[in-house]
């Protein structure tokens, strides 16, 4: 028999390769952190012997989760300023809460309690935009979970940096730190087109040519955001990013709520991805992407929650449900985005934006065991025809009860691994303290 380090045995796989497979009785084996083999499971009894076997009778096996867009630090701004517009929110709530408090202490913090939330949820890799981007990877790597983590430009001085070329320097002296890590990635992560002016913009599209570095930024996330850059530049927003040079297959334009057919055109045609923050957009009446129209064109697209400021959680279960039913909406077509494709936005789709595709993203061999259990079981699950429009339709987070990334155990039978459950409830709401009592507009 072949000696092996883990042995899961559960009820389906769910590989997400082959679109749409479901494999009964099912078991992936995992050798040096990387998926090995993917058989049934009477065969992998027969051929593996290990130490670990995890036995999951009611469980669906997935892909880890992966969280495309977020500012995980801002799980410390839950909350702050709910049902608002954007621009006001942005301006009376979270930007001067963000001038007072962030610091490197604040995001190690935030951050800490957002991979707790997202382990827990399923979630095995994140994308994050945000200051102090080195305290996000340190902080992703001691916990153990994969991330792309964004080297932040926007034109404002902050308590990271003063303006674009220190951003960018300082960005770039993380990469370098992180570039041989097998768990920390690098993305350029200017904000959006109305806070990064031309000179960086031009400065970013050369240096990821240069690196062949993902860009990712929002693009068009409000109607208010395209009409000012019409007003104020005589164009659109994303036709500025394609004479930067910006759009093309390294490209990640988050949110994108407001397009033309054209629009769309060019963005299939540059082979660039988008990511759908569809609760987000929602819950700031941002308008809907449309995802049935960029699926048809052959547009990459892959899910984010965005913060938990503007969502209000990190749940990508609730995004899968809600992009799924939302596209059925917009689109007036009950069959738009299955729930087939809504788990692979999800996983591999999330994979491609971010250059992981070839390590991430799904269950098969050669590929990272990044895997989330999903428990079918109980009153709010059974019965269970269908075990991939369950996961979309019926599961959601409470339903996780264990997840690894790259074959390392990071949350047992619902219970974290690597962090300390009380220690981070303690400093967030050591925050939460900190952050009302300076909250000026609740007075």
């Amino acid at each position: 028999m072949e000696q092996i380090d883990t042995l899961i045995n559960a009820r389906w796989v769910i590989p997400v390769e082959p679109d749409g497979s479901v494999l009964e009785n099912h078991s992936v084996a995992i050798r040096d952190g990387r998926v090995e083999a993917v058989l049934p499971t009477a065969d992998a009894d027969a051929r593996y012997e290990t130490d670990r076997r995890v036995e999951l009778p009611h469980h669906a096996l997935i892909p880890g989760l992966i969280n495309a867009h977020t500012h995980a630090a801002m799980n410390l701004l839950r909350g702050l300023g709910d049902d608002l517009p954007l621009m006001q929110w942005l301006q009376e709530h979270i930007w001067p809460a963000e001038q007072r408090h962030v610091s490197p202490e604040f995001v190690h913090d935030g951050v800490e309690a957002a991979c707790a939330e997202m382990l827990r949820g399923g979630v095995t890799a994140f994308n994050d935009m945000y200051f102090f981007p080195d305290v996000t990877a340190r902080v992703a790597n001691q916990v153990g979970m994969r991330a792309s983590v964004g080297m932040i430009v926007i034109d404002l001085p902050s308590a990271y940096g003063d303006g674009p070329d220190d951003y960018l320097d300082k960005g770039l002296a993380m990469r370098d730190q992180w570039r041989d890590s097998p768990l920390i990635s690098t993305v350029f992560a200017p904000h959006a087109p109305y806070t990064v002016g031309e000179a960086a913009l031009s400065r970013i599209a050369m240096l990821a040519g240069e690196l062949d570095v993902p860009v990712h930024m929002h693009v068009h996330e409000t109607a208010f955001e395209v009409a000012q850059s019409v007003e104020q530049a005589g164009k659109r927003p994303l036709q500025r990013l394609q004479e930067s040079g910006l759009i093309g297959p390294a490209f990640m334009a988050v949110h994108m709520t407001q397009l033309t057919d054209d629009e769309i055109a060019m963005v299939a045609q540059a082979n660039a991805s988008v990511i759908h923050c569809p609760e987000s957009n929602l819950k700031l009446a941002s308008g809907f992407c449309p995802v049935q129209a960029l699926c048809e064109a052959g547009v990459n697209v892959a899910l984010g929650t965005d913060g938990a400021a503007s969502n209000n959680d990190l749940d990508m279960f609730g995004e899968m449900r809600t992009a799924a039913l939302l596209a059925k909406a917009v689109s007036g077509n009950a069959a738009a985005l299955p729930a087939a494709a809504a788990l692979r936005m999800a996983t591999l789709n999330g994979a491609r934006a971010l250059g992981l595709e070839h390590i991430t993203g799904s269950i098969v061999p050669g590929k990272f065991a990044d895997l989330t259990a999903v428990d079918m079981s109980g009153l709010d699950a059974e019965p269970v025809y269908d075990p991939l429009s369950h996961l979309v339709y019926v599961g959601n987070r409470l339903h996780v009860t264990d997840t690894w990334v790259a074959g390392r155990q990071l949350l047992r039978e619902r219970e974290l691994t690597t962090i300390n459950r009380e220690t981070v409830l303690g400093k967030v709401r050591d925050w939460r303290e900190k952050i009302l009592a300076s909250d000026t507009q609740r007075e």
